[in-house]
């Protein structure tokens, strides 16, 4: 496991897991980011933190979470810990927005999340028994309906603004949990096929989808872009649907599709920036460069990984 200095705080054996940290060193160092952060809020501060409200911030809390899932992905600790910083930040200056706004103060978000965990983990804290995570999650369920008694839907709690694709994954998830799912997941390819043919009825007009083998060996064919109204709104329903019933597949084989997608995003884009570097190299513009010559580089890129 990679150590770091002494300065800033040694990490803990391998054996030391679940340990709470040293409060010695922590509590000092936290009280005195809350100082900076109220600092920078106060008449003496910055102007652009002082404007700051908990709608124009939400933003950079989002920026910051996915640089947090960018740096996790590089596997980089000196990323990792930056961007953890960073999102720890958003927590801090989002309560102090709160505090000067008379909503509520930085003690009151650490006890009640604290609250929650315990409540919420009664097979640790308490006298439940939870033999494997399916228990887990039932005691979880379980404690979390209780806060939410008020629920009117399964639905209700996901948020609105979660990346849709995620979105659809917990939805999915919400009405499975009380039997709403296809009883057997190999089904879900027959959905699949049924959702791309209504596709294919609004996007060709026999209804088929053209034989078209993938290849770079063609000339260019112009999109034309859907302009009926009407048409595209058909479209883009049908589209949804097969976007729904792929992140019910992954749901079913136990894969994240918001994370599945980071990664093809990920790997596409290292590729195509190998594409750029190989076109440089070659002293040819990518606007000159052949699709063949592009095509050759990008497969010599995913041979290398």
């Amino acid at each position: 496991m990679p150590t770091e200095s002494a300065a800033e705080g040694a990490v803990p054996a391998k054996d030391d897991f679940g340990q709470p940290p040293n409060f010695d060193e922590l509590l000092p160092a936290f009280q005195n980011l809350c100082e900076v952060i109220a600092k920078l809020r106060s008449p003496e501060g910055c102007p652009w933190d002082r404007q700051q409200t908990l709608a124009s911030i939400k933003p950079y809390t989002l920026e910051e979470t996915y640089e947090l899932l960018e740096a996790i992905d590089s596997d980089d600790n000196a990323a990792i810990k930056e961007e953890l910083g960073d999102v720890l930040l958003q927590v801090i200056l989002d309560s102090q927005i709160a505090t000067d706004e008379r909503r509520f103060q930085l003690v009151d978000v650490v006890r009640h999340i604290a609250e929650k965990m315990v409540r919420r983990h009664p097979h640790v804290f308490g006298d439940k028994l939870a033999a494997n995570t399916d228990d887990v999650k039932r005691h979880w369920n379980a404690a979390k309906n209780a806060e939410k008694h008020e629920r009117t839907s399964k639905l209700e709690g996901i948020p609105k603004d979660l990346p849709q694709l995620a979105r659809a994954y917990r939805i999915a998830a919400r009405a499975a949990s009380v039997g709403y799912d296809f009883p057997d997941r190999n089904m879900l390819f027959d959905k699949l096929k049924e959702e791309i043919q209504e596709l294919a009825e609004e996007l060709f007009v026999d209804g088929q989808i053209p034989n078209v083998p993938a290849s770079i060996d063609v000339e260019p064919i112009p999109d034309r872009h859907i302009t009926e109204p009407a048409q595209k709104q058909r479209v883009e329903s049908e589209l949804g649907d097969v976007l729904f019933v792929m992140a019910n597949i992954a749901r079913r084989w136990g894969i994240n599709p918001e994370e599945a997608l980071r990664k093809s995003n990920a790997k596409f884009s290292r590729r195509f920036m190998a594409i750029e570097s190989a076109m440089r190299q070659q002293g040819v513009s990518m606007e000159d460069a052949s699709l063949a010559r592009m095509e050759e580089a990008y497969q010599q890129a995913k041979a290398k990984e």
